[in-house]
């Protein structure tokens, strides 16, 4: 960028400007370095399950760290990207960038970027890293196993062996599309949500089946054709937050990670400052559906839409398709009325359906079977993310169910280092019963959340969750400013390096760091 070129760019977008220098900085801080072409890296080698946003992710920053990876992904090289290669090209981020930049070196050019953006963001990190080489397309994992001295083959030994895995399948797979009675008989089109590139819906009345992101999604693109009218067929009332990282931000300070004896305070703060007049589309007080029970909508034209008369927002429940094939029969229920509770029935009609019915949730299935044992199931789990029988898997990004903050974002990295420190350091690595223990103290803790402990997070309680662990046990004080930052990787492995010759000395342990389930190490310090 020219000197004219920056100055105009500063004086027009000022904000944008601060943005850009702030990516950056981050940047140069925080980015590993990217390994030379072909570079020889070190043990231990992970492998990586899913080439989407968190893989292509946890990728650059095991080989930028120094440590060897492959990454195995079951659809072909389009595929590169995820759920977002999947999506329609309208698609885009609801939250702002600033809490979406999975990865340090990520530079947004505008606060809400599209798919194309998002794509090219994943592919340019792809690129950048090296990863080309080490990525298997059409390779579906059916079986993660261990071999006879703990190693873990992904299908069958033809791939190698590895020392640690990552999960990183995501949260949606396919298209989920659940048929609706009468169907046949609608004179209209039925569309997913996720199949909208090319349609159009200008003049036409439309019908979206679903009250979730997606259907916010299809309203917006709708709305953007100018359709004559479009109504949301919603089951429930969801929470909906303004598309604002202040207040986002705000919300995900709440540390508890579930309502508390304040959440009235910012849930009627929203009805009365941005549901305004359309209060009765809020979920009720007092009826369970708290703002940190579930992941709210982010979206500011919504309530405008409806309030301008080009949408309506229906809360009830869908019965079939009408026998005239105009539109669907809908049980319009009234404000805090339970799913085919009581109502009105009435004709939705519609020149267009659009099926806002979500995505199926990918199985972990390929998985040892102890990793499913009860009560330790995902995503009851070491830090939501690490089976207590197995700290060498990592599963990052697959097993949450609901969350306020941001998304995609440095705990990508985290959660890897993590796993990182684990496989180098006898000592940082936790217990199996540690894990269980921790697992226990944080269902304690939130033994009032109406979800279950780890159903829902914030992001500050993620924050505590690797703080508290980290400051818990004094072995792994040397890795805090690699596991929170990533840097000073070489002070930690000389450490651990005099601390293996320490114990060799003493007791006839091994005078290296080694990999979990190697055989000769120890199991663990005894800490969580």
């Amino acid at each position: 960028m020219g000197l004219v070129t920056l100055l105009q760019h500063l004086i027009s977008t000022p904000i944008l400007f601060v943005y850009q220098l702030l990516q950056c900085f981050l940047d140069r801080l925080l980015s590993p370095t990217p390994p030379p072409p072909h570079a020889r890296l070190r043990r231990p080698k992970i492998a990586i399950i899913g080439a989407g946003l968190t893989g292509v992710s946890a990728a650059s920053h095991c080989v930028g760290h120094g440590f060897d990876c492959r990454i195995f992904e079951a659809g072909p090289r389009k595929s590169l990207g995820g759920i977002w290669s999947k999506v329609n090209n309208t698609s885009g981020l609801q939250i702002h960038s600033i809490m979406y930049r999975f990865h340090p070196s990520v530079k947004w050019n505008k606060g809400y970027p599209d798919r194309k953006q998002i794509v090219s963001q994943i592919t340019e990190l792809w690129e950048r890293y090296g990863l080309g080489e080490k990525t298997h397309f059409n390779t579906r994992v059916e079986s993660v196993y261990q071999d006879e001295h703990g190693r873990w083959i992904i299908n069958d030994p033809s791939y190698g062996r590895f020392d640690g895995v990552i999960a990183a399948i995501g949260t949606c797979g396919d298209p989920k599309m659940p048929r609706i009675p009468g169907q046949d008989g609608f004179k209209g089109d039925i569309y997913h949500s996720s199949q909208l590139d090319g349609k159009h819906a200008k003049g036409k009345k439309v019908a979206i089946v679903g009250g979730g992101a997606s259907a916010v999604e299809a309203l917006e693109f709708v709305a953007a054709e100018d359709a004559a009218h479009t109504s949301v067929l919603a089951r429930s009332e969801k929470w909906i937050i303004p598309r604002n990282p202040l207040i986002d931000g705000l919300l995900a300070l709440n540390i508890f990670g579930s309502e508390t004896i304040f959440s009235w305070i910012p849930e009627n703060i929203l009805r009365l400052f941005f549901y305004r007049d359309l209060y009765d589309v809020s979920p009720p007080a007092n009826s369970g559906k708290g703002i940190f029970t579930e992941t709210p909508m982010v979206n500011d034209d919504v309530l405008q839409l409806v309030r301008s008369g080009k949408a309506s927002w229906l809360r009830g429940d869908v019965l079939q398709y009408d026998e005239s094939g105009k539109g669907i029969l809908f049980n319009q229920r009234s404000r805090g009325v339970p799913k085919n509770g009581p109502g009105v029935e009435k004709l939705v009609e519609a020149d267009m359906v659009i099926m806002a019915t979500g995505y199926d949730r990918p199985s972990l299935g390929f998985l040892p079977e102890d990793v499913f044992k009860k009560p330790y199931e995902p995503p009851n789990w070491y830090l939501q993310t690490f089976p207590p029988s197995h700290p060498d898997i990592c599963a990052n990004n697959c097993t949450y169910v609901n969350a306020i903050g941001t998304v995609g974002n440095y705990h990508i990295g985290i959660y890897t280092r993590f796993l990182l420190m684990y496989l180098v350091d006898p000592l940082a690595r936790p217990k199996t019963q540690w894990m269980k223990r921790w697992i226990d103290m944080t269902r304690s803790i939130k033994a009032r959340a109406p979800g279950g402990a780890f159903e829902f997070f914030t992001y500050s309680e993620l924050i505590y969750w690797f703080v508290f662990t980290i400051a818990i046990n004094p072995f792994r004080w040397k890795w805090a400013p690699f596991v929170l930052f990533g840097i000073g990787k070489n002070l930690p492995i000389s450490v651990v390096e005099k601390e293996n010759r320490v114990r060799n000395g003493m007791r006839g342990w091994v005078a290296h760091p080694c990999p979990a389930g190697s055989g000769p190490c120890p199991a663990g310090s005894g800490w969580p």
